[in-house]
């Protein structure tokens, strides 16, 4: 499917619109598409200010098997919940991968070590930090993101007493 997503908003973005193959209001645009890979419809979900549908599928053709079915409310609706939950699982995911940690236990207590990525285009890196069973931070250091963080590597760290480990 290729297809340009123009600005063809009116002069209130604040204010809904309900033609039969666009729809915008609650933050959301719905825009039906000519499906480019087969002879189908459809349907691209864009959240306001972002440059990329977050949600693009499949659109049911409409009585006269050529066009769209039109957009309702009910399928609008919809639409919003599934592409917001799409959003909701890509942010889940990129925190996962941004955001480790792991306990272990040295000289009886148990130390929590936490791994943060900070992606930057240029020059990312990770703060590796080790929290104590109050949850106080008693060390933390600046590594490449490229850092594996494992029960193993957490231990290392923890006993060479929190020396950076690169």
């Amino acid at each position: 499917m290729t297809e340009e997503f123009p600005d063809d908003s009116p002069q209130d973005d604040d204010a809904p619109v309900q033609e039969p193959r666009l729809w915008k209001g609650n933050g959301w645009t719905a825009r039906v598409i000519k499906n480019e890979d087969d002879e189908g419809w459809a349907v691209a979900m864009i959240k306001d200010g972002e440059p990329e549908p977050a949600l693009v599928g499949p659109w049911t053709m409409g009585r006269d098997k050529k066009n769209p079915k039109p957009l309702d409310t009910n399928a609008f609706n919809t639409l919003v919940k599934t592409a917001a939950e799409v959003l909701r699982r890509h942010e889940q995911q990129l925190h996962a991968m941004l955001h480790k940690s792991t306990v272990v236990s040295h000289e009886g207590a148990d130390i929590k070590v936490t791994l943060d990525i900070v992606p930057d285009d240029e020059h990312p890196y990770a703060l590796l930090a080790a929290i104590d069973e109050e949850g106080e931070r008693i060390a933390q250091v600046r590594i490449p993101a490229s850092f594996k963080l494992t029960p193993a590597s957490a231990t290392a760290w923890v006993e060479n007493d929190f020396r950076n480990p690169s």
